[in-house]
């Protein structure tokens, strides 16, 4: 049986571009560090907060409020932006913690989040050399 090279390729990409927990924010502390550098920026759709972290890569974290909906809604939200940084992963600044906050909007979807997310990324590595 002969083998379909493209999903094999298209795996080793998706593969490539694992958000692991190595990329993501999981304590309360590391977002309070993020939040307390003060480097921020926003649009319609996200509210971002960076700081470098010496490490070889960006990591993640993102935070929901309750007043974006039920628990159902929220992790669609956080399902959504996930996706949208792993997709982003190699366009964007090496090196910094970036906590997301979504903003209320009608259809959150991964494309609207990719176009947000990368401009305010570049922007923040400019504002926020530390």
């Amino acid at each position: 049986m002969k083998k379909n090279n493209t999903s094999v390729s298209h795996q080793s990409h998706q593969r490539h571009l694992r958000l692991d927990s190595q990329r993501r924010l999981k304590k309360t502390i590391e977002f309070q560090r993020v939040f307390k550098a003060r480097c921020s920026t926003a649009d319609k759709y996200l509210v971002v907060y960076a700081r470098p972290n010496q490490l070889a890569h960006s990591r993640v974290g993102i935070s929901v409020g309750k007043r974006l909906g039920s628990a159902v809604r929220r992790n669609r939200y956080k399902r959504t932006l996930r996706e949208a940084f792993r997709l982003l992963q190699p366009e964007l600044p090496v090196g910094y913690d970036f906590v997301l906050i979504p903003r209320p909007v009608e259809k959150a979807t991964t494309q609207i989040y990719r176009k947000s997310l990368l401009p305010m990324c570049r922007k923040l590595q400019r504002k926020c050399k530390i």
